[in-house]
């Protein structure tokens, strides 16, 4: 079968309603079992869950030789796959994205506790037979998937530096592909993930963590692939709500300060898709909704072009050192009451008075330009500096320094706090200190204030 046909039966393998698998033994004997997920690998291959031990495993490896078939719930056309058994895959991408998938399909059945993905069987694809024709029309989608990803690849083009590229795809993700609950996270050096802006949510979640491996978002950073499912799992639930209300009953330990993450609290669609350059994965665009299968495997097509679109601009519009002269020092002490902003040297943690602020690269930026306008009245910066500064331990991608500086004046602006980052040219910025602002290092006797 042309690969162009086996692409198209990807809307019979999006695990709406189980398929049939088949195999014999050594004597010609036949099997039949439900099988609960078929995945589409490539165009020649694809892979079936492997959950059990029973039957039809031994007459698997005993043959090597299967067949399933497939129902497409939108056309009710009926295919039968042929297959040569190839092999099994326990670990890896292809394996994380089935084992996603089989969670939200089993909490939709409410068996969790019964489907549990062993491992991926990967099968060569033999033969294709249409046993059943289609006797509905396919659904019609309301908006054009390729006019949508064209419209936000435009809005990605005029973009001129990275702060214009953070809203430029969440803007475009909801005005254009129709999307109403959307984060773009950025990858740190060590797989954690922070929130770069939001939207469709009551709060921002800007810099809220991700830590590697969790959830769909952790998934497809650390596996470098799109991680998609259709139904409600718990496994892979976001939600500040439900964080606070395990903690105060005391079934989770309490967390240390950051920002909640601002997920739907009973989504039913997830789908979370790596931004990437040059094999490098940059950051995530996650989507979720309270719709079923809200996104299929066109959505995931469709996000996929827009994320790596958006990590080729990102490698694009990377700040170039500045080699001019900052500005003239503007004065940035303004009359107001004063604070204390508080680090906590374990983690970079900044406090502004009692309250969290940042904590990471993020926040041992901040302290180190809040020190040098305490000691030299100093407010404006460059990029270029901060780059070379070895105690920041920045990595070598420009784009994290963007990225953090955006998530800084962000955070900044977010909590309406007397400090502000305002850029004031291509790899410059300033730093606005509208009160009184005294220094303490937690464990420290020393303050420093700046009157």
């Amino acid at each position: 079968m042309s690969a162009v046909d086996l692409r198209a039966l990807r809307g019979s393998m999006e695990g709406f309603c189980a398929s049939t698998l088949c195999t014999c033994d050594e004597e010609g004997l036949p099997n039949a079992s439900m099988i609960s997920q078929v995945h589409w690998v490539n165009e020649d291959h694809v892979a079936l869950s492997y959950q059990f031990f029973n039957k039809t495993r031994r007459n698997l490896l005993a043959t090597r030789q299967a067949c399933v078939q497939l129902f497409d719930p939108s056309t009710l056309a009926i295919h039968r796959l042929d297959l040569d058994y190839v092999e099994t895959r326990t670990s890896g991408p292809l394996f994380e994205t089935m084992k996603a998938k089989l969670a939200g399909i089993a909490s939709h059945h409410g068996l969790e506790k019964v489907f549990r993905l062993l491992g991926a069987d990967v099968f060569r694809v033999v033969a294709v037979e249409q046993v059943q024709p289609p006797s509905a029309p396919p659904a019609c989608r309301s908006v054009s998937l390729l006019t949508a990803v064209r419209a936000c690849v435009d809005d990605l083009a005029r973009c001129r530096d990275f702060d214009d590229l953070a809203d430029a795809v969440l803007d475009g993700m909801v005005r254009h592909l129709g999307i109403s609950n959307a984060i773009l996270l950025m990858a740190e050096c060590d797989g954690r993930l922070f929130a770069l802006g939001s939207r469709g949510y009551a709060v921002s979640g800007i810099g809220a963590e991700i830590l590697p491996g969790e959830g769909v978002i952790g998934i497809a950073s650390r596996e470098g692939v799109p991680i998609r499912i259709g139904h409600m799992s718990a496994e892979y639930r976001y939600g500040a709500a439900l964080g606070a209300a395990a903690r105060s009953a005391g079934l989770i330990a309490e967390e240390p300060p950051g920002v909640p993450f601002p997920g739907l609290g009973t989504p039913h669609s997830q789908i979370a898709v790596p931004v990437m350059a040059a094999g490098r994965v940059l950051g995530v665009l996650f989507a979720e909704s309270d719709e079923v299968m809200r996104f299929d495997h066109e959505c995931e097509d469709a996000l996929l072009l827009v994320a790596t679109h958006l990590g080729a601009m990102m490698a694009l519009l990377r700040e170039e050192d500045a080699e001019e002269t900052p500005p003239a020092h503007v004065p940035a002490v303004l009359p107001g009451g004063g604070v204390t902003v508080r680090r906590y040297p374990r983690d970079d943690s900044l406090f502004i008075g009692h309250d969290y602020l940042i904590k990471g690269v993020a926040g041992a930026i901040l302290w180190r330009l809040l020190r040098e306008h305490t000691t030299t009245g100093r407010t404006d910066f460059t990029t270029r500096e901060l780059r070379l500064d070895q105690s920041l331990k920045l990595p070598d991608h420009a784009e994290n320094l963007d990225a953090r500086l955006v998530l800084l004046r962000r955070r900044l602006e977010e909590r309406g706090a007397c400090l502000q980052i305002e850029k004031t040219g291509r790899g410059l910025f300033r730093l606005v200190c509208r009160c009184r602002i005294t220094l303490e290092e937690v464990g420290k006797a020393d303050a420093i204030e700046v009157a």
